[in-house]
């Protein structure tokens, strides 16, 4: 009996393991939960947004538990490469910068940086150029602050630069009239500006160059990637994540 009882036990914890995504039973998923329509905390402080809702949908493809995780976007770096998040999957652009620790899926979605300025603030800006003189704010860590941080001459053109951890902190701050311009994403901007626009008016240029919006993985996860790059696919084909987009945005702004 003991020779057939040893075996018996080894099957049925190989098929336990079936079910799990290459032995993990569950990805954990680097957020900004304080960045609205993409990640954010409604007014029953749930866990909503368009990211979001994607990255149910290919989890539930692939048979596979997820917790979203909120990190400090300025230090996604580390998260990524200690091993505590698995992926982001959150507005995440695609930059040459992040290319030296992560790997990323096909983008998903086009991506730019524009204004926010407050409705009353009469400023004449039409170009990247009448940004000099100005306080200037974004977020620490994203695209906007890459590429002006790494503009040495804009940013010394500027009368003040200034960045916050969270979405919502520069919000207020551009608000409460300690800056004033905020660079952000367009889908960002346009979802704040439509939220309470007799308090914000978007400038319609772009500032940088246009980028592309992706989930990105530490370099050793490659067959993660390809799974959830399989998942998302499928959510392309059968229309799954243009009904997503419509629902957040009103348009199709899903790359094919």
């Amino acid at each position: 009996m003991k020779r057939i009882i040893l075996p018996l036990v080894l099957i049925i914890s190989a098929l336990a393991g079936c079910g799990s995504f290459g032995g993990v039973d569950k990805i954990v998923i680097g957020i900004d939960d304080e960045f609205a329509p993409i990640c954010f905390h409604d007014e029953r402080n749930e866990l909503v947004g368009f990211d979001i809702d994607l990255a149910k949908e290919a989890a539930e493809r692939m048979g596979v538990e997820i917790e979203f995780k909120p990190i400090s976007w300025a230090n996604k770096e580390e998260e990524i490469l200690s091993g505590s998040v698995d992926m982001i999957w959150n507005g995440l652009d695609i930059t040459e910068e992040r290319k030296e620790y992560m790997i990323f899926t096909r983008p998903y979605m086009d991506d730019r940086q524009i204004l926010l300025v407050r409705k009353d603030s009469n400023l004449d800006i039409h170009a990247e150029e009448d940004l000099e003189g100005k306080i200037v704010g974004t977020q620490a860590g994203s695209t906007s602050d890459d590429y002006l941080s790494g503009n040495k001459e804009r940013l010394n053109s500027f009368k003040g630069y200034k960045t916050y951890q969270h979405f919502f902190e520069l919000l207020t701050a551009l608000k409460n009239g300690e800056i004033d311009v905020l660079v952000c994403d367009e889908l960002i901007a346009r979802y704040e500006m439509n939220r309470t626009p007799d308090q914000l008016e978007l400038i319609n240029i772009r500032i940088g160059t246009a980028a592309e919006m992706a989930v990105g993985f530490r370099k050793d996860k490659i067959e993660l990637r390809d799974k959830v790059q399989k998942a998302f696919d499928s959510m392309v084909k059968d229309g799954t994540a243009r009904e997503i987009s419509l629902k957040w945005f009103q348009a199709d702004l899903i790359k094919d």
